[in-house]
């Protein structure tokens, strides 16, 4: 059934204006060429966590400030959204939040409606948005149909009534073990969805450190329309707000960073980083946690309450300008979200990542991935993470580093190169529709 657009008046989008691979050829046009900046449409499912969010704002950003940029509306899930510094320029629309139960399945975050319900009104919500925003582009994040298909009518749409729009998608590095997204995609008809309406597949990774053509099994048609541009990163330097604590500089004193990203399943973490400070000298470092905004609030109490009988531990609930905080860190404890990742071979920092290990294999296969490049120490949950903790802590204050430093081989460009490819994809709609 069509959805009802004329019901969604809360769609109407707020401005917040805050103080190698296969191309598609070099540009044949100028952004000035058109009569107003090409219009750029980001969708972010934003089902669990910060990263999503956090990345599409990292791309945003470069699109906006690019010498020749893009106007940029973003389509988020997220429940902090609203809370969240933005670019200036940026607008936003958000979409009724829902939380992951597992795997590929959803429920309504605030529990006011069903799932269903929800569901139809987000779709309505992205349907509604394309239609009077009209993008030139639309970029996907992750999810080639949506969370749960939402995205469908809207790509269908756009195919149809505006066969001049470019429609992309963005992955990240690694999804999930190469059989569960090769599995998934077949049971949902992805690999045709990529090769009917997707224009391109932008890899938010590096060729060299995880084919995504290769682990993924693309076919030619759907290879020939692959670009890898690097890893999404915001650098402290382009921070538009100071959500953080301050880190004192003090270089008598190393300061541990803790972070769990949005913090749904961050409190083990957390937990054993506490306990594993009683092998720890007193006095011998400082340390400030971050569970997260979406750490369940039971859960935070425990970890304050906790980190109050313990010398020298500051709680931040949660941060939106988390890469300073990186950089003026002495060693990182984290998961191992692509976000944080970054963030950290971005500042070059030691780093202890615990990966999660379900609902998918993403983090443990990151982790594996940069340990195995000697940038990072890992530790999974399950190896009596407290004794581990604690000893590789003590290594780090004793001057130890992870066995390698190769950090050129991470390939950092990746929200520049974002605003590059969609040049060039609008370039060669213009050249095919123009000649010139």
């Amino acid at each position: 059934m069509k959805p009802d657009h004329s019901s969604h008046s809360s769609s109407s989008a707020q401005r917040y204006d805050m103080n190698t691979t296969p191309s598609w050829g070099p540009p044949a046009y100028t952004v000035s060429g058109f009569d107003s900046p090409p219009r750029v449409l980001l969708y972010s499912h934003d089902t669990f966590g910060l990263g999503h969010l956090r990345r599409n704002l990292a791309i945003a950003s470069q699109l906006l400030d690019r010498p020749r940029p893009f106007a940029v509306r973003l389509l988020t899930g997220s429940p902090v959204a609203a809370s969240w510094p933005m670019p200036a320029g940026l607008e936003v629309q958000t979409l009724p939040p829902v939380v992951k139960t597992g795997a590929e399945e959803y429920a309504s975050r605030d529990g006011l409606m069903s799932f269903s319900e929800t569901r139809a009104e987000r779709e309505a919500v992205i349907l509604e948005t394309a239609m009077r925003y009209a993008p030139d582009v639309l970029l996907v994040d992750h999810a080639p149909a949506g969370m749960k298909g939402e995205l469908i009518e809207t790509l269908q749409y756009l195919k149809n009534k505006r066969p001049q729009a470019r429609i992309v998608l963005g992955l990240r590095d690694i999804l999930d073990s190469p059989d569960a997204v090769c599995a998934l995609w077949h049971e949902q008809d992805i690999y045709h969805l990529l090769e009917t309406i997707y224009d391109g597949i932008l890899v938010y990774g590096s060729r060299h450190l995880f084919d995504v053509v290769s682990a993924y099994r693309f076919p030619e048609s759907i290879a020939a329309k692959t670009r890898y541009c690097g890893y999404v990163a915001r650098i402290a330097e382009a921070a538009w707000g100071t959500g953080g604590v301050e880190i004192p500089a003090e270089a008598h004193t190393p300061t541990v960073l803790v972070t769990s990203g949005g913090g749904g399943d961050g409190y083990p973490l957390q937990s054993a980083y506490l306990q594993a400070l009683g092998d720890v000298p007193d006095g011998s470092l400082r340390s400030i946690l971050v569970p997260g905004p979406l750490m369940a609030p039971e859960e935070r109490a425990v970890l304050e309450a906790t980190a109050a009988q313990e010398t020298g531990v500051t709680v931040c609930p949660f941060t939106t300008d988390l890469p300073d905080m990186i950089t003026r860190a002495d060693l990182v404890i984290a998961m191992a979200g692509y976000n944080t990742t970054a963030e950290i071979m971005v500042a070059r920092k030691p780093a202890i990542l615990v990966p999660r290990g379900a609902p998918r294999r993403e983090q443990r296969l990151r982790a594996a991935l940069l340990n195995g490049l000697g940038l990072v120490w890992t530790v999974r949950p399950e190896e009596d993470l407290v004794a581990r903790l604690a000893a590789l802590i003590k290594n780090a204050l004793a001057g130890q580093r992870p066995p390698c430093h190769d950090w050129d081989a991470v390939d950092l460009g990746g929200a520049h190169r974002v605003g590059q490819a969609l040049d060039e994809m609008l370039g060669a709609q213009l050249t095919a529709e123009v000649p010139l």
